[in-house]
C-alpha cells in the first residue's frame, strides 16, 4: 500500500456547518486558494444543493483552484448529484462526493428505508455520479454504528457502480481507535484494495485525531479533516494535528502527506477570522500558547536547548518563534532574557530590583505583557522622555477633499507649527507630528476607547510604534478624539527617541542604569 496520505479538507463544507460559522463567498474562495497553495489533496468546497450561494462558491472555487481536487457534496438524491456535477464541472480535477445513511438507527428513524432499499439507492446514485465525473467518493453515514456485514455489502455495491474512494465516517464521534482500525481492516478484507479508503472523524469524545490515525493504521489512505478542527457539534479531526502528528512521529507512523505545513498558522488565522470562531489558546499546533512557556523550569530548559520542551520547531508550522510568557512562574533567567529582547540590559542591582518588582506585579496581575515589564523601568526613561508635547491642533475634515491638520508643538521649549494632509483626519495629524519630530517608526496599533458614555465622552487613545525591533506605546486622553490621538502618538515618539538618546549617551551596565539597546 502507498505510504502517501491524501488530505481531504472539508472546512468549507463540514466546517461551515458549525453553528454560527457561515462564511461569505469571498472568504470561501480565499480559504480555498490558501488550501490549494498548501497542496491539500482534496478541497470539499461545499454542498451545492444547499443554496444558490453555496453553488456559486463551489463553482468559483472549481474555476480558480489549480492543484487540488475540488469536491461537491451531494445526498443520495438525483437532484443533489446533478447540482454537484454542475458546480464542479469547471474544475481541473472534479469530484462528486455522495453519501447515504447505513446504520440501523439512521435507517429506522431518518431514512425510514430497509437495508435492501438503501443498497438500491447506492447503486442508482453512484452510477449517476460516475456518469458525470470520473472521480466519485461514496460515504456510508454513521458507518461506525453499522453492522460490518451490511456495511461491506454497501461498500461492494458502491465500488461495483464506480466509486473510486470509500469513506467510512465516524459521524457521531462514537468509535474508539481500536474499533475504527479494525473496521477498515475488515472492509478491506471483504471488499479489496482497488479503491482509496477514507476516514472522517468527529470529535464528540475528543478522539477524532486518534481515530483518524488509527484508520490509517487500518489501511485508510485519505483523511478528511478541517482547519482548527472546525465542524458540527464538537468539530472534526483537525487538519493541522493530523499533518504534524505524521510529520513529527514518522518513526512510529511511517506515512507522509504533501501538505506544506509552514502555512498551517496562516490558514488557521484565516479560518478563525472568516468563521468568527476564536482558536482556543491551548489548541495543539496553532493555539496562541502552543509554543509559549511560562514555567520557570520550562523557560530555563528552553533557553538552554529548545528540544527540552518542544517536539517541533515553531517555524515548521508558520510560527515565527517560541515565546517566553512572563508570569509568576517565570524565573530570573527568563526575565533577564525577556529584558534583552525588549532592548534593556541591567546591572546586577538593577536587575535584582526589577525582578522583585516583576514578581510582585505577577502575583497581582493575571497576564504580564511586554508593556507591563517596560513600565517597571519607566522611571529612568521618563526623565528624558518629555521632549515634545502638543500645544494646539486644528483639523479640517469632510468629504470635500483631503483632510488637513495644523499642529503646534513645544519641542524642547521651542514652538513649532506644521500642517499636513492625510487619508483621513487621524492620518493628517500623525503626518504633522512626523514633520515636527521626524522618525521612521511604523504604526502597529491605533485604538480608541471611550472613558464614559455619551457624545461628550472623554476619548482615551492608545498608540503603538515599532522601529528596528523596538516597540513603544503611548496613551493620550481628551474630550476631542483627534487631540487625544495626537497626544498618544507624540508620547510614543518621545519614548522611542528617549531610548535612542540614552543609548547614545553610553550608559553602562553594572551601575544600576537602564541601557536601551538599539
Amino acid at each position: 500500500m502507498s505510504d502517501q496520505i491524501k488530505i481531504f479538507d472539508t472546512t468549507l463544507r463540514d466546517g461551515e456547518q458549525s453553528a454560527g460559522a457561515t462564511m461569505t463567498h469571498d472568504e470561501k474562495v480565499q480559504i480555498a486558494l490558501t488550501l490549494d497553495e498548501m497542496k491539500v489533496d482534496v478541497i470539499e468546497a461545499g454542498f451545492p444543493i444547499a443554496s444558490q450561494g453555496d453553488f456559486e462558491a463551489v463553482s468559483e472555487i472549481a474555476r480558480q483552484v489549480q492543484f487540488s481536487v475540488v469536491a461537491g457534496l451531494a445526498r443520495a438524491v438525483p437532484g443533489d448529484i446533478a447540482r454537484a456535477g454542475e458546480a464542479v464541472r469547471h474544475a481541473k480535477r472534479p469530484r462528486i462526493h455522495t453519501f447515504v445513511s447505513t446504520s440501523p438507527i439512521h435507517l429506522q428513524h431518518q431514512m425510514r428505508a430497509t437495508e435492501d432499499e438503501v443498497v438500491e439507492i447506492i447503486a442508482r446514485t453512484v452510477t449517476q455520479a460516475r456518469d458525470l465525473v470520473d472521480d466519485v467518493e461514496w460515504s456510508g453515514m454513521d458507518a461506525t454504528r453499522t453492522p460490518l456485514e451490511y456495511l461491506a455489502r454497501c461498500v461492494r455495491k458502491a465500488i461495483e457502480c464506480g466509486a473510486t474512494t470509500i469513506n467510512l465516517p465516524d459521524t457521531v464521534g462514537y468509535a474508539t481507535p481500536t474499533e475504527y482500525r479494525e473496521m477498515f481492516e475488515y472492509i478491506r478484507r471483504e471488499c479489496g484494495d482497488d479503491v482509496t479508503y477514507s476516514t472522517h472523524c468527529h470529535n464528540d469524545l475528543g478522539l477524532a485525531v486518534a481515530n483518524s490515525l488509527a484508520g490509517i493504521e487500518g489501511g485508510a489512505r485519505q483523511v478528511e479533516c478541517t482547519i482548527n478542527g472546525l465542524g458540527e457539534r464538537a468539530g472534526n479531526a483537525a487538519l493541522e494535528e493530523v499533518v504534524m502528528a505524521l510529520k513529527v512521529r514518522g518513526d512510529v507512523m511511517p506515512w507522509t502527506t504533501g501538505v506544506d505545513a509552514t502555512q498551517l498558522m496562516r490558514a488557521s488565522k484565516l479560518v478563525s477570522v472568516a468563521s468568527g470562531f476564536q482558536v482556543q489558546y491551548n489548541k495543539a499546533i496553532v493555539g496562541k500558547n502552543a509554543f509559549a512557556h511560562e514555567s520557570g523550569i520550562h523557560q530555563d530548559g528552553m533557553l538552554k536547548h529548545a528540544e527540552t520542551y518542544e517536539i517541533m520547531r515553531p517555524e515548521d508550522v508558520g510560527v515565527r518563534s517560541s515565546s517566553l510568557v512572563m508570569g509568576k512562574h517565570s524565573g530570573r533567567h527568563a526575565f533577564k532574557t525577556k529584558l534583552k529582547e525588549l532592548g534593556f540590559e541591567l546591572g546586577d542591582n538593577a536587575l535584582q530590583d526589577a525582578f522583585r518588582r516583576f514578581k510582585d506585579l505577577a502575583d497581582r496581575k493575571k497576564n504580564v505583557y511586554d508593556e507591563d515589564i517596560e513600565a517597571l523601568l519607566e522611571d529612568q526613561i521618563e526623565e528624558v522622555a518629555e521632549r515634545a508635547r502638543v500645544m494646539s491642533l486644528t483639523v479640517i475634515a469632510g468629504t470635500g477633499g483631503p483632510q488637513k491638520a495644523i499642529l503646534v508643538m513645544d519641542v524642547e521649549g521651542r514652538h513649532v507649527t506644521e500642517e499636513a494632509t492625510g487619508n483621513g483626519p487621524v492620518d493628517a495629524v500623525f503626518n504633522a507630528v512626523k514633520k515636527i519630530v521626524p522618525h521612521e517608526a511604523k504604526l502597529s496599533l491605533y485604538q480608541v476607547h471611550a472613558v464614559t458614555e455619551g457624545t461628550d465622552a472623554q476619548a482615551e487613545v492608545s498608540v503603538r510604534l515599532e522601529h528596528n525591533g523596538r516597540i513603544e506605546s503611548g496613551r493620550g486622553a481628551d474630550v476631542d478624539t483627534l487631540v487625544a490621538s495626537a497626544k498618544a502618538y507624540v508620547a510614543a515618539v518621545n519614548k522611542l527617541q528617549a531610548r535612542r538618546r540614552m543609548h547614545a549617551q553610553g550608559a553602562t551596565p553594572g551601575d544600576g542604569t537602564v541601557v536601551a539597546a538599539e
